[in-house]
């Protein structure tokens, strides 16, 4: 399910394969079982690129529960990723 206000992120036929630098988070670093990774991918937003990695490393979390940064600055899921990126998936931290 995509977040209200977030495009379709899914690369389409025509988006080329890039190369990405994603860093992970609390829950969904130990969901990954690692905090970082680089990927390929065609997705053309970090929507897209959250959708592909939940399904291979099963997140339990939905995107809209996540804040995304792209190059370390917090970003709209709809920011086009490019080539040598890195994106961060931020779960909500809990407080105390």
């Amino acid at each position: 399910m995509i977040p209200r206000g977030q495009p379709n992120p899914a690369g389409g036929a025509g988006a080329s394969p890039k190369r990405v630098q994603v860093r992970y988070f609390a829950q969904l670093r130990e969901q990954a079982g690692c905090a970082e990774e680089q990927v390929r991918t065609a997705a053309e937003t970090p929507a897209g690129l959250y959708e592909e990695l939940r399904d291979r490393h099963r997140f339990t979390l939905p995107a809209g529960r996540l804040q995304v940064a792209v190059n370390d600055d917090f970003a709209p899921w709809d920011t086009p990723l490019a080539d040598g990126v890195s994106v961060a998936f931020i779960p909500p931290f809990a407080g105390g």
